[in-house]
């Protein structure tokens, strides 16, 4: 299903972004804080930061594929962690994916 919204992170906890399996999407990392940004196979949350992405404030993707993110990950689903030592104790992303 697309969507078009702002999505709060929880300091430490991992985060959908995206409501069902995408081939694009665009984000931007609104908050005061680093967020990592780790591409799914699954709609289970991630366990650990590897392979995920750093993307500081301000930063994002611009209908970005997926493939392009994560290759080889097919049916994906888009996860955002707002790193456990953040200055605040959430963050917002907006994202935006069809």
């Amino acid at each position: 299903m697309a969507q078009d919204t702002d999505i709060t992170l929880t300091r430490g906890t991992w985060v959908q972004l995206t409501d069902a399996s995408v081939s694009t999407i665009t984000f931007q990392n609104k908050g005061p804080d680093f967020i990592y940004v780790k591409v799914t196979a699954s709609a289970s949350a991630p366990s650990d930061t590897t392979g995920a992405i750093r993307y500081n404030p301000g930063q994002g993707e611009l209908n970005t594929a997926l493939a392009d993110l994560a290759p080889g990950i097919t049916g994906a689903r888009v996860y955002a962690l707002l790193h456990p030592e953040a200055s605040k104790a959430s963050a917002v992303v907006a994202v935006s994916h069809a």
